[in-house]
């Protein structure tokens, strides 16, 4: 049998159970092929008006993102993981705030070798390629997410997975390997606005993916220079990212944490005070944050955020 165009049942769940085994909660499959017309047109419209600020990134790549096919030749199916990132520990609410994703071990890392190792599984059983992909791929996570039946996109603009929330890290394999397809996830959030009306920065409109210009995470995170003066006015003591729209989700009320050690806070991330951040070396910084998410926003950025 020519394993990498099977659909044998078998091979399918081999895979499965391997991703479940490196620690991912979930596992689908997707066709690789286009992304439907009306994703294509949604992107290129929230560009167009400017939603994702300064996010130039964003912007790149145009056709690799509508075509994951692009990524690796030969590609017949996308594998969609997902790895629950919530803390088992958190900050005291009165200190400066850091966004849950980035309390641990930077998830590129972490999700990286994780998908390396079950490339190297595919590969192994199969004889099929694999490229793995996080964000810094240009593909469709949250899109390819739900075609393989893992979860939905919610209001909030991240991925739902039903029952279990949406502090989860995605991945993805792209693959040569021919497997079928899981049903995608039709589940919504139905008439639920909560994140919507609690977003500090009113960056969430009606189901229409988020307006990056007001989302406190982008300006917090990504925006270099000086902030919008309506950041000050919300920003309450939050100093690294937002997770008020998550916070707020009915989907995330009873939600487990992470048995991932490496998202666990190292005691010096929960103990950590604005005027530890105002008197920072750059040594200093490197040393607490060399293999963390916050290294994205440099050490001005968080002295910035920390003087707010």
């Amino acid at each position: 049998m020519d394993f990498c165009r099977s659909g044998n049942l078998d091979v399918r769940e081999a895979v499965r159970s391997m991703a479940l085994s490196l620690g991912f909660d979930a596992c689908g499959f997707a066709r690789a092929e286009p992304v439907e017309q009306w994703a294509v047109e949604a992107y290129d419209n929230w560009i167009a008006a400017g939603h994702n600020d300064c996010m130039d990134y964003a912007t790149r790549y145009r056709d690799v993102r509508n075509d994951p096919r692009l990524l690796l030749e030969g590609a017949k199916t996308v594998i969609s993981v997902a790895i629950n990132y919530l803390p088992p520990r958190r900050q005291p609410a009165d200190a400066p705030q850091f966004a849950l994703y980035a309390y641990g071990r930077d998830y590129h890392e972490v999700v990286k070798e994780r998908l390396f190792r079950l490339a190297a599984f595919v590969e192994n059983e199969t004889g099929c390629a694999s490229r793995p992909c996080v964000d810094t791929a240009p593909i469709r996570e949250r899109y390819w997410a739900q075609r393989a039946g893992i979860g939905f996109v919610g209001r909030n603009n991240t991925l739902i997975l039903p029952g279990r929330g949406s502090f989860f890290f995605l991945g993805e394999l792209v693959t040569t390997l021919e497997l079928e397809p899981d049903e995608p996830c039709r589940v919504s959030c139905g008439n639920c606005r909560r994140c919507e009306i609690s977003c500090p920065g009113g960056a969430l409109h009606n189901g229409i993916a988020l307006d990056a210009r007001q989302c406190l995470s982008c300006q917090l995170i990504e925006r270099r220079g000086e902030l919008p003066e309506w950041v000050s006015k919300v920003v309450g003591n939050r100093v690294y990212g937002c997770d008020t729209c998550q916070l707020v989700c009915p989907h995330n009320s009873n939600v487990l944490p992470t048995t991932v050690p490496d998202f666990s806070p190292s005691e010096e991330l929960l103990s950590l005070t604005r005027c530890d951040m105002a008197e920072m070396t750059p040594s200093q910084f490197r040393h607490l944050f060399a293999h963390s998410a916050v290294r994205r926003t440099r050490l001005d950025g968080l002295r910035r955020n920390a003087n707010l």
